[in-house]
């Protein structure tokens, strides 16, 4: 799918802000495309293929790197992991959070956005690793929030399968109660004195245990890690589903959107606004990223040839493979050219509508559209720096997003690609910064300080 509005008319200019979206792994949204001889994913052990790739970033000027994680294979397609492991459909997949502390060490500037699942360990742990990369980025980290939807994730960590849908969600709730106790209640500011004369490092008046006590969670202590620069790292998330948005909007700064056309990613940006309103926070709480992946080049022609050849590498099976284990439901019995009916999943719900939904052209999607199109990965853009900002234009006026979430075609290429050809057009037309902005990921964002707001709900576990 292609997409080549023109320009808005009329409109003050709205800033456009890019992430990198990327995994640990070998290929990623659009499985198959490591197989071409352009495509660096492969190198995803070697650190200096991070360490590079910071720093090509960084002097695109992105707001950061998103890097996304799931700990269970992909197993639903064909009932087991074989289809996955030979498409490399999200597997192999090493940690997210081993490569931010090289990336950042090269880099001044980029912000760094972990996913972590609830589900997967327990937050007071967590709440120490998160804030020992704080400290060592000087705030430049991010938690991209996921509850888990893997069943083969929960089996191989004890459990039988995952909760159900809107549970996990409720467990979440709790999860980042308890984060925010530790990260915003346990230390006060002035708590690190440093007084050398007197023997003493922190006083212990001003540290405080949590106690907390809830449903899911006992969490009796203090903080074992001193306050951090942001505290509380800047907070993503990406639901979808009813309960997922109202989740998004209580807690999250930057909320990502994966639809296949402007009109499902209109409306969910919509429910998204409208919640944040409800929860008190301002439509405008939250940066709000679409998924989209650019093909960017000199000229149209140039960018149609490598649209047709790189996506000419896509495996048909690979995205099937994704497919299903975001939905939940077995393709691979499926009538390919047949559209899929709605149906009800503990799994990612917005997955089931997206391959359910309709197309840009009109009609309904059929499962082999999803598997050539990859139904949760968002529109593709192609075209020369012109044609593509014109459609980012377009589409930042039709859906009210902030920016957009990058997935690659090849990696490192099509960022590269939009450093060269397209950052150049949109700076061109004062819709993208010039130089590099200091300070903490939250500060850059929002331009309001490094802690959270006070109308955020984790600041109301703040010790007054």
């Amino acid at each position: 799918m292609t997409s080549r509005p023109g320009p808005t008319q009329g409109r003050q200019p709205r800033r456009i802000r890019f992430n990198a979206f990327a995994i640990n792994g070998v290929g990623h949204q659009i499985p198959g495309l490591w197989r071409h001889p352009d495509d660096r994913s492969r190198d995803y052990t070697s650190l200096a293929h991070w360490t590079d790739l910071a720093q090509t970033l960084e002097r695109g000027l992105f707001d950061g790197i998103f890097i996304a994680d799931a700990l269970g294979p992909y197993d639903v397609y064909g009932g087991n992991a074989d289809a996955a492991l030979r498409t490399a459909a999200k597997i192999p997949m090493n940690d997210p959070m081993m490569v931010v502390s090289a990336m950042a060490a090269v880099t001044e500037n980029l912000g760094f956005g972990i996913t972590a699942s609830t589900s997967a360990e327990h937050p007071y742990t967590f709440a120490r690793r998160m804030s020992t990369l704080d400290h060592l980025t000087d705030g430049r980290v991010g938690w991209n929030v996921v509850t888990g939807y893997l069943k083969s994730a929960a089996q191989n960590l004890g459990e039988s399968d995952q909760l159900s849908h809107d549970e996990r969600y409720d467990r979440a709730d709790e999860y980042l109660e308890v984060l925010y106790k530790l990260w915003e209640a346990s230390w006060d500011d002035d708590a690190v004195v440093l007084d050398a004369a007197s023997d003493t490092f922190a006083d212990p008046s001003k540290v405080h245990p949590i106690d907390h006590e809830g449903k899911y969670f006992t969490v009796p202590g203090i903080h074992l890690s001193e306050p951090s620069p942001q505290r509380t790292p800047v907070i993503y998330q990406a639901g979808a589903s009813e309960r997922g948005i109202r989740f998004a909007t209580e807690h999250a700064e930057a909320i990502f959107v994966a639809s296949p056309t402007l009109e499902q990613t209109r409306d969910q940006v919509q429910r998204i606004r409208a919640g944040l309103e409800a929860a008190g926070r301002g439509r405008d709480a939250a940066r709000v990223y679409a998924l989209l992946t650019i093909v960017v080049d000199r000229t149209e022609e140039a960018a149609i040839e490598k649209y047709r050849d790189v996506f000419s590498y896509a495996s048909e099976t690979g995205n099937l493979v994704l497919n299903s284990g975001w939905s939940g439901i077995d393709l691979s019995g499926q009538d390919l050219d047949a559209p899929m009916d709605p149906v009800a999943t503990d799994a990612i719900q917005t997955t089931v509508a997206s391959l359910s939904g309709a197309s840009d052209a009109g009609g309904r999607w059929t499962l082999r559209d999803s598997a050539r199109f990859n139904a949760t990965g968002g529109p593709v853009v192609v075209g020369s720096g012109e044609t593509v900002a014109d459609a980012l234009e377009r589409f930042v006026a039709d859906t009210d997003v902030d920016g957009f979430n990058l997935a690659y075609a090849l990696n490192p290429g099509t960022w590269e690609d939009v450093i060269e050809h397209l950052v150049p057009v949109l700076q061109d037309r004062g819709l993208y910064p010039l130089s590099p902005e200091p300070g903490t990921l939250r500060a850059r964002m929002f331009g309001r300080g490094d802690r959270l707001p006070d109308s955020h709900r984790g600041a109301t576990y703040r010790r007054r």
